[in-house]
């Protein structure tokens, strides 16, 4: 009789699943949050012409009115980012390996992502960056980088109504704005929030999911289109009054069109795969590479809310 004791050597004491785990990924921003500068092919710096506003005097009879220039000025945009990567597979592992074309196609889709994230993560820490630190960056009075002073510096509603404000006081298209928040700031809503008994069809479902799905909020909060990143800049920040260590900057912006939109982007290379033989190594090798860069056209239409970036309650 054949018996696990006698029959050892047909017991494979490990076995490997067909099943990859993959990585978990949350969602991107969409391309419309950022002007793509179309006429920037070559070169270094692309300069870019703006214009300043015009301010009314007084008229009098048989009394000449002053000639005055309008203010100009320029804005650049550089290609700042060179960036990519590489993989290889070797013949041996190809001839003794399981699932190997699964694992590169796996390998592939990351790399893909990687760049996408990078790239994101340059285009929110532009947005912060085109501010002053430890100033409340006034326009038209109003400031439009806020920290939070609430205890351990939550977020708090208080601060979208100061930024709608602000953004109002700027003259920026009540169309097209949108806070890009992380998401702790989703949880100190949520904790603000009492559930009374009568419940509405919102608070059911503000219960059984909370305020955002996929990134995306349920609701525009204060006329921001609200959606939630965990790719914000975090760090020391301050806006002149009070300065939060390891917080996250929270941006709101319009992008309502190209007008509007305060940071600009340009591809110089596309991100693209170069794949080759290498008969020295004897592995075929896999390389991307891609350069791209960021600049800031305009600062009125952009805010920055700090808050904590662990703290909810």
């Amino acid at each position: 009789m054949q018996l696990t004791s006698n029959t050892r050597s047909f017991i494979e004491a490990e076995q490997y699943s067909s099943f990859i785990l993959l990585n978990l990924h949350d969602g991107l921003l969409p391309e419309t949050f950022y002007r793509n500068v179309s006429d920037f092919g070559s070169g270094e710096t692309l300069h870019i012409k703006t214009v300043g506003s015009v301010t009314i005097q007084e008229a009098a009879e048989d009394t000449p009115l002053d000639y005055n220039p309008i203010e100009s000025g320029e804005v650049t945009l550089q290609i700042t980012d060179y960036v990519g990567d590489a993989w290889s597979v070797s013949d041996k592992l190809r001839e003794d390996g399981s699932q190997v074309d699964q694992l590169m196609v796996a390998r592939s889709t990351e790399s893909t992502r990687a760049l996408q994230e990078y790239f994101e993560t340059r285009f929110l820490s532009t947005a912060q960056a085109a501010q002053v630190n430890a100033d409340p960056n006034l326009v038209n009075g109003f400031a439009h980088r806020i920290a939070s002073a609430e205890t351990n510096n939550i977020f708090s509603l208080k601060h979208l109504i100061a930024m709608k404000l602000a953004f109002n006081k700027a003259n920026v298209p009540s169309e097209g704005r949108v806070f890009i928040c992380d998401s702790i700031v989703e949880a100190a809503l949520s904790n603000q929030v009492t559930i009374t008994q009568d419940v509405s069809e919102f608070g059911k479902m503000i219960i059984e999911g909370g305020f955002a799905r996929g990134q995306q909020f349920l609701m525009q909060i204060h006329g921001f289109s609200v959606i939630t990143s965990n790719r914000l800049p975090v760090g020391d920040f301050s806006d002149g009054t009070t300065a939060i260590t390891g917080g996250v900057a929270n941006i709101a912006m319009c992008i309502l069109d190209d007008q509007c939109k305060p940071v600009m982007s340009a591809w110089r290379r596309m991100p693209s795969v170069e794949g080759e033989r290498n008969k020295d190594y004897a592995r075929d090798e896999y390389v991307t590479r891609s350069r791209f860069g960021f600049g800031v056209q305009r600062r009125d239409t952009l805010g920055v809310i700090i808050t904590s970036a662990t703290d909810y309650e």
